[in-house]
This record gives C-alpha cells, structure tokens and sequence, in this order.
C-alpha cells in the first residue's frame, strides 16, 4: 500500500488497526498464554508479590494523591476498574486503550490534589500504587501479549506507548522492590512481607467529615482482611506443625514396635494333635482305659 497504492499513512493506520482486530479476535484463545510459554508461570508469580505487597501505603511510595477527597477517590476507583479491565479485551489495541484510560484518570487525580499539572516524577509512583491496590488479573500474559502482537508504530510512539512502557517499568518495580526501594529498615521490611505485622492504618475517629464513606469502609475492610489473613497463617502454621509431629509420632511408634518384635521375635509352634473324644468311635486310640463294666452284687 506504501509503495504502490501510495495510501495515505493515517489511512494505513486505520486498515492495519481493522486487519489486527479481525485475526486477534479470532486467534485469542490459540495465541493468549499459549502453552509453549511460562506466561501463567510469571502471572502467578507477579500475583503473589502483589498479594504480599498489600500493605505497602501510599506514604512509602511517596504518591501524591489525596483519597480523602471524593474526586480523587473516584478516579484512583476509575483507574482500579480500567486496569483490571484490560484482561476482558481481546484485540492488542482495546488492550492499551485501558491502560491508556487508567493513566489519564491517574494524571487527572494527581492534578486534583495537587491543583497543578502531573509530572512524569508523580505518574510512576502512583501507576505503581494502582497497580498494588488492584492487582490486575493476567498481568503478565496480557503485558506479553500486547508486546508480541499490537501494531509496533503504536507501541513506540504515541501516549500509548508512552503509559504502556511506564506500565512495564512499574511492573519491574514491584518485582525487585526491596526495604531500600520504601525507606524502611530490614527487620520491618521482612516483618511486612511475613505477615507478622502491618503499617498503621487510619482510625475511623482520624477521618475527616468530608472523607468518602465507601473509602473509609474500603480501609476498615482492608484491615479486616489483612487480620483475616494472619489468622488463616497461623492456622496454617499450627496445622502443619501438628501435622508434622503426628508423622514424627507414628514413626516412633513404628520404630518401637519393630525394635520389640527384633529383641523378642514371637515363634509360631505348629499345632499340637486334637484328642479323641471319651465317646468316640476311634478305633486306632488304643492309649485310654477299657470301659467299665457293670456289676451285681447279691443284697
């Protein structure tokens, strides 16, 4: 078309968006975290980190955004929802149009807060957060995905290109952060990440009269859960534990007993002959007394 229609560029733009969307939608099922990868290995890898990061605040990542505030509230939600729906999609264009969405709700948010324009400098950090809060479904299989079959041009220009760079570079935040990356010591850190505890969270009496209920809420369920999970650890730890000495218990049972049967060995005697009965007809018995005979004596 370049060469010989001589079609105008954005008009190729619109014909190669068109043939990507009617061959991905048809070759999503057979070229989506296809068997041949370990993309579903790297899902639920970023999964679990993800899982594990939930108490990391936005005070550590040094996010300039203001929940407190009802706007800012709403879009931090708006970017959750965009972000998380990117695995609905099919086509590698409506893919990073979500994550183009999420990014602007991100912008428009920090520009609440801050009553200035975003910089670059207040964008990462707060991708970063979103990505925490909403741990997106298929991450890396969708990241991949986008990588290996959307149009080139748009990835390497463009604002899409631009927020879904900044969407890997977070990505590879999360998987290498460490205490250094959120100013903390290593004894929280490791503390943190095992459970054994959490950062403060905000009371309900600290709220201020104009917060949103659905974030206080949304706080007060996130401690509920956050208990929960502790809990259910050291349930899993109790069990376990007992698990481990009722194996430990058994085999010194095990052992005692073939111990005994090796110091005593129990012999088996074959079965001694049965007697004859007094009554019986056995001829060959010749070992019991004659019967007696009845006598009369003359009275």
């Amino acid at each position: 078309m370049q060469t010989r229609g001589k079609v105008p560029p954005e008009r190729i733009e619109k014909i190669m968006d068109q043939i990507e969307k009617y061959i991905m939608t048809r070759l999503y099922k057979h070229v989506f975290c296809p068997e041949t990868t370990d993309d579903e290995k790297k899902d639920l890898a970023i999964q679990k980190r993800i899982r594990a990061l939930r108490w990391v605040t936005p005070q550590m990542l040094c996010v300039p955004v203001n929940e407190d505030i009802p706007e800012v509230s709403d879009m931090v939600v708006k970017a959750i929802t965009d972000i998380i729906e990117m695995d609905s999609k099919r086509v590698p264009r409506d893919k990073l149009a979500c994550i183009t969405k999420c990014s602007k709700h991100i912008f428009n948010a920090i520009k609440i807060t801050k009553n200035e324009p975003a910089s670059a400098d207040d964008f990462l950090p707060t991708l970063i957060y979103i990505v925490l809060k909403g741990n997106p479904p298929r991450l890396q299989s969708n990241i991949q995905y986008i990588t290996r079959f959307c149009n080139p041009s748009r990835l390497m220009t463009g604002e899409d290109g631009y927020y879904f760079t900044n969407l890997c570079c977070a990505v590879a935040f999360i998987e290498k952060l460490d205490a250094q990356s959120l100013n903390l010591s290593q004894e929280d850190f490791d503390r943190y990440m095992s459970g054994q505890t959490s950062p403060r969270k905000q009371e309900a009496e600290s709220w201020s009269p104009d917060a949103c209920l659905g974030v206080k809420q949304m706080y007060k369920n996130l401690d509920l859960l956050s208990q929960l999970n502790e809990r259910q650890e050291r349930i899993m730890n109790e069990a376990k534990k007992l698990e481990k000495d009722l194996i430990d218990w058994t085999d010194g049972i095990t052992r005692e007993v073939q111990d005994i049967v090796e110091k005593y060995p129990l012999e088996i005697k074959p079965p001694n002959q049965p007697l004859a009965a007094i009554d019986s007809e056995n001829m060959e018995n010749d070992k019991l007394p004659p019967p007696l005979q009845p006598q009369v004596y003359a009275g």
